[in-house]
């Protein structure tokens, strides 16, 4: 790929809103983690979602060699939670939050927005990344909604619309 249009993509990708998320696992003993943006949802039926990990980073091989895993929908008031999971020097991640664990072992943060406990269902090569399917087990479900989103290297939340500007209502009532 030509530089520039890398760089093209990366900026681009930057204006991208996220919601954040720390991916947990289990191995041999130990509790695995890191944050991620690249999740998505894939299927109702069945309930499946989709999880992005790097080749190069510290998870990926404990990942791949896992059958289950948990993505913990950060709220609002855990971004401390998404910098320790960032952070590749930080050995004591799991210091870093109310951690628990489901009947079969896989770590979970209490108090997320949501804990989506998933078992591995298909793994999918493609480029600098693997592409990580996983069918839903289990969910956990905070009652208050305040996500933890992330754009442009930032954190931020979400302001609800009805709480918005009225110049900006009146303007997206305009699109209908």
């Amino acid at each position: 790929m030509a530089p520039e249009l890398g760089d093209r993509f990366r900026l681009a990708m930057r204006r991208f809103t996220s919601t954040v998320t720390v991916i947990s696992t289990a191995h041999e003993g130990r509790r695995h983690g890191m944050t991620a943006t690249a999740v998505s949802s894939v299927s109702l039926d069945p309930p499946s979602l989709l999880v992005c990990v790097n080749h190069r980073g510290r998870l990926f091989e404990i990942i791949e060699s896992c059958e289950r895993f948990c993505v913990n929908v950060l709220h609002s008031e855990q971004a401390s939670v998404s910098r320790a999971f960032a952070d590749p020097h930080n050995r004591d991640r799991f210091a870093h939050g109310d951690w628990a664990a489901d009947a079969r072992g896989t770590p979970y943060l209490r108090m997320a927005q949501a804990t989506i406990f998933c078992c591995k269902s298909l793994t999918v090569p493609y480029g600098s990344h693997t592409v990580f399917f996983g069918n839903v087990e289990d969910i956990g479900i905070r009652d208050d909604i305040a996500p933890l989103l992330y754009q442009d290297g930032s954190y931020g939340l979400c302001k609800q619309l009805w709480e918005a500007d009225e110049s900006l209502l009146a303007e997206l009532a305009g699109w209908g």
